[in-house]
């Protein structure tokens, strides 16, 4: 069964809805409203992670996460939360968390014995950046697949190394500038997914909710890109995703469950 992560951006300079949810009770209101559409796992960023989002740090990430977590903690609802910054992600342990979703696929080798102690789930994304934000890069088609192999078999390895169960581990591959400037490179690892899932024999996460290639190819704004990115999620479930993180789990669990009952 597909897991659906709800994207909760408590941020001034997301893509798709930056400021929205800055204020706690809006970003509240939002992570029940996700819950309640159909997401498993709220993710939750307190920085943006686009090329041109404004750097923020620990502190400040620290702040608005702790006005939102615990009363979501509350609610009983299962969160994650999305950080590169080492600090964040040693508070987000020590509140709970259940998931931490890392863009730059937890490189910090002397945070791998806490990871190895606790018993969250850990997303380790593949970004062609290596560390900070996304960047606008060049990257060939021909090449994603390559990068990212050698990718996972480090990353892997050395949180394996450390301790951590390998159950424990998600792999994400990133998608649109994560993977380059061409709309190609994504969906070349897009239609790869299964090859992915198959080379490591873990599941794989799939975020492409109105990225930057989703609009390039369908000519939509952000706000106007959830069909074109409901349609790339289906595929990536056919293709042997597990989860899927996206802006809007109603949509998907619908769909989801039009495909299921046609599958019976």
């Amino acid at each position: 069964m597909t897991q659906i992560f709800g994207i909760l951006n408590v941020t001034a300079d997301s893509f798709s809805d930056g400021g929205r949810y800055l204020d706690p009770a809006a970003a509240i209101a939002q992570a029940r409203a996700l819950a309640d559409g159909g997401a498993d796992v709220i993710d939750i960023g307190a920085a943006s992670s686009n090329p041109d989002a404004a750097a923020v740090g620990a502190e400040m990430e620290i702040a608005r996460l702790s006005a939102v977590v615990p009363a979501l903690h509350e609610a009983g609802i299962a969160l994650s939360v999305d950080s590169f910054e080492r600090e964040v992600q040693v508070w987000a342990l020590a509140q709970g968390v259940r998931w931490l979703n890392d863009i730059q696929g937890f490189p910090d080798a002397t945070l791998h014995p806490q990871l190895a102690d606790s018993d969250a789930g850990l997303i380790v994304m593949h970004a062609v950046q290596g560390r900070g934000k996304a960047a606008r890069i060049d990257v060939p088609p021909a090449e994603i697949m390559g990068r990212m192999f050698a990718f996972f078999d480090a990353r892997v390895a050395a949180l394996e190394q450390a301790g951590v169960a390998r159950g424990r581990i998600v792999l994400d591959p990133g998608m649109g500038f994560f993977l380059g400037t061409d709309p190609e490179t994504s969906l070349e690892a897009l239609r790869r997914t299964g090859a992915l899932k198959a080379r490591y024999g873990l599941p794989v996460l799939i975020s492409v909710s109105r990225k930057s290639f989703i609009r390039a190819i369908a000519g939509r704004s952000a706000q106007e890109a959830g069909a074109a990115t409901l349609a790339a999620e289906l595929f990536a479930v056919s293709a042997g995703a597990a989860m899927i993180r996206t802006h809007d789990p109603r949509a998907l669990s619908d769909a989801l469950k039009v495909t299921a009952a046609l599958r019976t």
